[in-house]
């Protein structure tokens, strides 16, 4: 296990180009499960690409522990990292993805053993090991790739969106299988995804990116409940934070708020409520999502209501917000 340590990191890709990556300084602590988080383009995949050696820096330097690995050879930097597409060899068994890597490496026979056999158990892998990856589920192939990783056992866990190809049952499952494997291994694993749900659920600690620039640091609920800017506040959360400009709720400033801090008035005459009117209704069972457009300003909202509602699209309705959790910008 290992710290890593990005200074004042940029990444060029072509002369008069757009920084990929612009001035990224970040300390990822030993043992520490980081999450990057942003929307395609903003930097993140680059960023960890650049620590595990597959892209160099234009400027600035890398370190994992004390070691500045700036300009080492992926092979040199102990690391392991697990891809979205799992990248296994279709002509070895699971036994034999896990084991050639340190037959590469020529490890001792009955270390391989040991290895391969501690990560079969953590995995759940035993029943597949003489199978081949074309009769494994997506699921099952994820598993191999990420005992591949294990196996080596590396300073430092690189994952590049590594649930993009699952189906929705099988990300959440994993999701929850690479959480145990963290909280089993304690190593330290910077983590790469679009998906701001896994963001949430995952990280002990995110960093949303935008531009190529770090636009926060810090846990799922600081950055959930404080965002630094309207960015991060329309990107985190699902649904996302309503964003009022400025007058829309009596403020001078862009106003957010989260769609479960506005309710809807039991009946008119409410002190302090909005008039909205009912664009569209999304039952999701244990809460209802309901979108309105304010009458006054024609802006858009989102409220997020317990179980079950009862309006319906073109309905006058009254909305309480919760001022006391207001964020403004």
């Amino acid at each position: 296990m290992a710290e890593v340590r990005f200074e004042n990191v940029s990444k060029v890709y072509a002369r008069g180009d757009a920084p990929a990556v612009d001035g990224f300084s970040l300390g990822v602590k030993d043992g520490e499960f980081l999450v990057l988080v942003g929307p395609s383009g903003c930097g993140k995949s680059t960023s960890l690409r650049m620590v595990a050696g597959l892209e160099t820096p234009t400027s600035g330097r890398i370190f994992i522990g004390d070691r500045d690995v700036t300009g080492l050879p992926p092979k040199n930097r102990d690391i392991a990292m697990v891809f979205q597409n799992y990248a296994l060899y279709p002509h070895m068994t699971v036994e034999e993805n896990l084991s050639f890597a340190l037959r590469l490496r020529k490890v001792a026979p009955g270390e391989i053993e040991r290895r391969v056999s501690a990560a079969a158990r953590t995995l759940g892998l035993g029943p597949y090991m003489k199978r081949l990856p074309k009769a494994l589920s997506g699921g099952q192939r994820q598993r191999v790739a990420l005992g591949r990783a294990i196996v080596r056992e590396p300073a430092v866990f690189l994952f590049d969106e590594p649930l993009s190809n699952l189906d929705a049952k099988m990300r959440v499952e994993m999701r929850a299988e690479i959480i145990r494997l963290h909280n089993a291994l304690g190593a330290t694993m910077i983590y790469v995804t679009h998906d701001q749900t896994e963001a949430m659920t995952m990280g002990e600690r995110i960093v949303v990116m935008s531009g190529g620039r770090i636009q926060q640091v810090a846990p799922p609920l600081e950055v959930y409940e404080h965002p630094a800017n309207e960015f991060v506040a329309g990107f985190i959360g699902t649904p996302p934070m309503n964003l009022f400009p400025p007058g829309t709720l009596d403020a001078q400033k862009t106003v957010g708020l989260r769609p479960e801090h506005i309710s809807i008035a039991p009946h008119d005459g409410v002190q302090g409520a909005v008039a909205a009117t009912v664009d569209f209704v999304e039952p999701l069972g244990s809460e209802t999502l309901v979108h309105v457009i304010l009458d006054a300003s024609r802006h858009p909202a989102i409220v997020r209501v317990p179980g079950f509602s009862s309006v319906r699209a073109g309905d006058k309705i009254s909305l309480i917000p919760d001022r006391m959790h207001c964020v403004f910008f």
